[in-house]
């Protein structure tokens, strides 16, 4: 049976002293979908183009995490689920379109736009370690409260289609935060810490899973404060915000992993609402 279910927006539950806020349904190219489950759902038999999803909850419903590559083509897409009696069932949302606008950069040290051959078996080497951190799947769920982890200016969004020093490279896959070197990062939520260390594009970055593929990255740091194992607390200062790999000034990158998808950080972190407004209005 497929059914097409109508997805909430934004979710925000008060508390006394504390504003929790769920992450904002945007199906779109590059966004996230959130669909309801009914108790009748077994909600670790969900794929979607055959990767686990996560499940995240309110206090009072779960949903089914769906990050949505930049790739994804506008209409209905479908998931499939297992009932309680064994049965599979489709569940169905749809994806509408965006366009995202183009960036140029300039970067001083061209070796990082155009490697050098000696550089490459390091690149290679470093993909396949990103690759994994991505794979990884641990069976805690997943909380999706996010802090945000560094006082800043928004300087890049997620998405852009990226032209370094006129030459065309990847889209954007993360949000930019300019702040001064030495400003310290704090982690989005609690998690544990699956990679880190001195990557050739991305400088100090450090990966924190935090539950059945939702993962935090964070890059350009300037110095890392946590190793591979830790077991880290929201708010917990993970390093400095730095301009290691590929940059033009000092900033940090942060990069949100769902279903090994990276999907548009400001859907999880509303409170940053106006600052991004003041990104658009300045771009």
């Amino acid at each position: 049976m497929k059914r097409l279910l109508k997805l909430p927006l934004l979710l925000i539950l008060a508390i006394p002293g504390l504003v929790y806020a769920f992450p904002q349904s945007n199906p779109v190219p590059g966004g996230i979908v959130l669909l309801p489950l009914n108790n009748n759902h077994i909600a670790d038999s969900a794929r979607y183009k055959k990767k686990k999803l996560a499940v995240v909850s309110d206090d009072k419903n779960h949903y089914l995490l769906i990050g949505l590559s930049l790739s994804s083509k506008p209409g209905t897409h479908t998931i499939s689920i297992k009932n309680k009696q064994g049965k599979s069932e489709k569940l169905s949302f749809k994806v509408t379109d965006k366009t995202y606008k183009a960036q140029y950069l300039t970067i001083k040290n061209k070796r990082k736009v155009n490697p050098y051959k000696k550089d490459m078996s390091r690149i290679l080497s470093e993909k396949k370690r990103k690759t994994m951190a991505k794979k990884n799947w641990l069976n805690e769920p997943p909380q999706a409260d996010f802090t945000v982890p560094v006082d800043g200016r928004i300087s890049s969004i997620f998405g852009l289609r990226r032209f370094f020093n006129e030459q065309a490279r990847r889209p954007h896959s993360g949000l930019d935060i300019a702040a001064p070197q030495g400003t310290p990062i704090k982690a989005v939520e609690s998690g544990t810490v699956t990679e880190a260390g001195d990557f050739f594009f991305s400088g100090n970055m450090v990966y924190l899973d935090h539950g059945q593929g939702l993962i935090s990255l964070y890059a350009h740091m300037h110095t890392i404060n946590v190793k591979v194992g830790d077991k880290i607390s929201k708010g917990q200062i993970i390093g400095t915000v730095g301009e290691t790999g590929r940059v033009t000034g000092p900033h940090l990158h942060l990069a949100i992993i769902a279903n090994q998808t990276t999907v548009d950080p400001l859907l999880f972190l509303p409170q940053l609402s106006n600052k991004a407004e003041e990104y658009y209005k300045s771009n």
